[in-house]
């Protein structure tokens, strides 16, 4: 199946003006699209190209870009635009060639009718960019790297989009509320708390930083989260990443670094959180079973730090106190990403005492309960 072919026009707005008269397929047919200037992308999926085009000019974030290239194939539907177009975005994040500038508003990873065929295609059309000096390496050499397995632009399946909708509909909630809260993602090994971690960051960084001269596609899934009367409550937040592992968190950061919105975004340790330097108003806590307690420290130097971060956070050394505690004080809303099937190793905690811990510290009981991972939450 390779029946695309990839037409190549100015990101220019007297082309723009009759670029309905290019080519057939322009003026009512679902395509997909790539706009770039040599050093940034932003990939798109639309039934209109044409329309959609004159509303990325008035875009200032766009302004700099210079060619359009847009996919067209006759055998095309709005799913496989989707899939495309996510696809597409995984593999420019990974190549790291571009900066992409596309949001997180619904990556979500759906399946429709002749899937596996249409995906093989994929492969062709990115070949075809590849000849062209868009990606820099193969999909296998991209798709094998680790930075592209924390990439914030993952499609997240299913429970995973559940379950971040969930959460980020909540603490819209309790920040029109004004009231603090904790929330626990729980899952067993290998179903992707991390990657539901990293996508929340940058899913709260780009409603954040959400302008109304872009547009959201309303079919999105966290589109209503883009809307006025909602994404004012996330502007100007304080949002930090804290990744116990060092390995994982120098790779996220790294990542980071890459990718728009997130540049500067904090990704911290367990230390950073309880140093003096301020508050947060959201922190994610990936691998949470990871924190630890002072009794598990591994040499006198941290025993010593652990002591006096503790007494300065609560007024005085208590040895059941731990690092969770420590992140619960420094931040307002706290989002935990828990493995539920492993027992943590020295210095974390037991599960089970990490969960009923946390239910005695709460005031309420689970108000929501998510199957991708099970994920509960309670309000402090």
């Amino acid at each position: 199946m390779t029946s695309f072919e990839i037409q190549r026009i100015p990101f220019d707005a007297d082309v723009v003006a009759g670029m309905t008269e290019l080519h057939p397929r322009f003026d009512d047919w679902p395509l997909v699209y790539t706009i770039d200037n040599g050093r940034s992308v932003y990939v798109g999926e639309t039934q209109r190209v044409g329309s959609r085009m004159k509303q990325h000019l008035k875009n200032p974030a766009k302004s700099s870009l210079r060619q359009i290239r847009v996919i067209v194939d006759e055998t095309f539907n709005k799913s496989v635009c989707l899939d495309l177009e996510s696809t597409l975005i995984r593999w420019f994040s990974g190549d790291q060639r571009f900066r992409v500038l596309n949001r997180n508003d619904g990556l979500v990873n759906a399946d429709y009718y002749g899937r596996s065929e249409y995906r093989a295609n994929f492969e062709d059309i990115f070949e075809a960019l590849r000849a062209e000096g868009l990606f820099s390496r193969s999909i296998a050499e991209i798709e094998n790297d680790d930075l592209f397995k924390l990439s914030p632009f993952k499609a997240l399946n299913r429970d995973q989009a559940v379950a971040v909708e969930a959460i980020v509909e909540a603490l819209r909630d309790d920040l029109e509320k004004g009231q603090r809260s904790l929330s626990v993602v729980q899952g067993d090994p290998g179903t992707g708390k991390t990657i539901v971690g990293v996508y929340l960051m940058k899913l709260l960084r780009d409603i954040g930083e959400y302008e109304p001269a872009e547009d959201v596609d309303p079919d999105s899934m966290f589109s209503e989260f883009f809307l006025e009367g909602s994404r004012e409550w996330f502007r100007g937040l304080r949002i930090g990443l804290v990744i116990p592992q060092q390995s994982l968190r120098k790779s996220v950061r790294s990542v980071f670094k890459k990718t728009p919105a997130l540049e500067k975004a904090e990704v911290l340790t367990a230390f950073d959180v309880g140093s003096p330097e301020g508050e947060w108003d959201v922190l994610v806590v990936d691998e949470a079973h990871r924190l630890s307690q002072y009794a598990a420290q591994s040499h006198g130097t941290l025993t010593k730090r652990f002591r006096e971060t503790t007494a300065a956070l609560f007024g005085a050394m208590d040895e059941g106190i731990t690092q969770l505690d420590w992140v619960r004080k420094k931040a307002k809303h706290t989002i935990i990403l828990l493995d539920t099937a492993a027992t943590c190793e020295a210095g974390g905690h037991r599960n089970g005492r990490f969960r009923r811990r946390d239910r005695r510290g709460a005031a309420g009981p689970p108000l929501v309960s998510i199957a991708v991972s099970d994920a509960s939450r309670w309000r402090q």
